[in-house]
């Protein structure tokens, strides 16, 4: 019998696991800086927790969930998405009654919807994400998605497309829902299954069906600014003021409504096509909320909070090459030539590591120019050679494979050799005055360091 991963499922390993390591730092790094701290609920939640939370008229409920039943008889669900289970978090803690307010928690992990395999997506994946509870602010929610926004930017993307539209408050949504069932009524017979359950549970939702003839119907339907309140209309003004006042370039899309049922007020998206012309849709969401906290027992606490599928990103930057090569770089190769020196390559091995250093032992036994072969092939920074004559003299031979230039160095100096070696070879960064660790030389077209340089006139 042949094993294979479920189908769905992706394996996560070399190059890619790198990759992931290096969106999701960034993501967390962005974050802390606008005071957000880590939060890990558990994958496995009550059902219950899903179906109040996310809503029995979404899609993630009514077809999506895996639920099954434990050797207890009891219902349990693989989450399907974070919010929820933060806010049952919040409650069950009462965060709300001992943290100062708004809470404000990010974070990062798998997810499981069944749904059809598609491009960038799976039946497991991953998600980043935030909420901020705890506070009412329509400034909050600008401060929500600018987060968004700034990770966007700072991983490399350029022209992202933020789309934003205020689904109002709770009497705005009970008269635009009362709309779109009088105009959806005179065309029901003839949409798709999902839109006609969608009709009875929240006809919200079949503004945003995919079938592509009753998008056409949807394009005629009421739009929800014909029914927003004064409060509700003022609202969303304030927010689309402070984008502009913050040069973030956002468009008004009122069919946008999100999939999930707990959405209120304001809802966002970034969207992006790659520069191969490959359209991902939606790479994250969000939007602001008024009821979760409440209905798992908590006070009224309105939130905001917005996800990234982390795979569509990584994916959407390696179509556009700006992941970089090598973030988490190799430094130094330590080649014992012999059994002998094993001992003292695994005593300075220890110090460089926690020195900072990433640092690797080649055990291999080979000849020495194979063994240098494979440190530059694993990129390298040094390759350092323990051999009798060193081991006698308590030193070891450091070959710097970037420039092929080799010292002998004092086992007891070698972690501030290699300091003064890499500080020496920092250089000024022309955008923003920084040093920066790359070894470019100047050759600012081909940096991979993170910074943006400027290039030469």
């Amino acid at each position: 019998m042949e094993v294979k991963n479920v189908k769905g499922t992706r394996d996560i390993f070399g190059k890619d696991s790198t990759s992931f390591q290096y969106v999701e730092s960034v993501m967390k790094a962005v974050a802390e800086l606008y005071g957000f701290d880590e939060m890990r609920p558990p994958v496995l939640e009550h059902s219950e927790v899903f179906v109040r939370g996310v809503g029995e008229g979404s899609d993630v409920v009514r077809k999506e969930m895996y639920t099954f039943l434990d050797k207890g008889g009891r219902s349990l669900t693989l989450r399907p998405e974070f919010t929820a289970g933060i806010i049952r978090t919040i409650v069950q803690n009462k965060l709300y009654a001992t943290a100062d307010l708004p809470i404000k928690q990010y974070y990062s992990g798998p997810v499981f919807r069944y749904e059809r395999p598609q491009l960038g997506r799976y039946r497991q994946f991953n998600q980043f994400g935030v909420e901020l509870v705890g506070a009412n602010n329509p400034t909050l929610d600008v401060e929500v998605i600018v987060l968004g926004y700034t990770i966007l930017a700072t991983l490399g993307f350029t022209d992202v497309t933020l789309k934003i539209n205020t689904l109002g408050d709770d009497k705005s949504r009970e008269d635009y829902k009362a709309a779109l069932k009088d105009f959806f009524s005179q065309h029901i017979e003839n949409m798709c299954p999902d839109c006609k359950s969608r009709y009875e549970l929240n006809p919200l939702r079949i503004l945003d069906c995919k079938v592509k003839e009753d998008q056409e119907i949807v394009r005629h339907a009421p739009k929800i600014n014909e029914y927003l309140s004064e409060e509700a209309q003022e609202r969303f003004e304030k927010v689309c003021r402070s984008l502009e006042l913050l040069e973030i370039p956002f468009e008004v899309d009122d069919t946008l409504v999100r999939g999930l049922d707990y959405y209120s007020e304001t809802v966002f998206e970034f969207h992006y096509t790659s520069k191969k012309g490959q359209n991902y849709g939606a790479i994250g969401a969000g939007g602001h909320y008024d009821k979760l906290v409440s209905e798992f027992g908590g006070p009224d606490m309105h939130g905001v909070g917005f996800s990234f599928g982390i795979e569509r990103v990584v994916n959407v930057m390696s179509d556009d090459e700006i992941l970089p090569d090598n973030p988490n770089p190799l430094i130094n190769y330590l080649i014992p030539l012999t059994e002998d020196e094993n001992d003292a390559a695994l005593m300075i091995a220890t110090a460089l590591r926690v020195a900072g250093y990433r640092t690797e032992i080649c055990l291999d036994g080979t000849k020495l120019g194979t063994m240098i072969k494979k440190a530059v092939k694993k990129n390298a920074k040094f390759a350092i050679i323990i051999g009798e004559s060193e081991l006698e003299q308590n030193s070891v031979l450091v070959k710097n494979l970037s420039t092929s230039e080799q010292e002998l160095v004092g086992a007891g100096d070698l972690i501030e050799y290699i300091d003064s070696i890499l500080e020496s070879e920092k250089h000024e960064c022309e955008c923003c005055g920084d040093d920066c660790d790359c070894d470019c030389d100047g050759d600012h077209e081909h940096c991979c360091c993170g910074h943006h340089h400027k290039k030469e006139d």
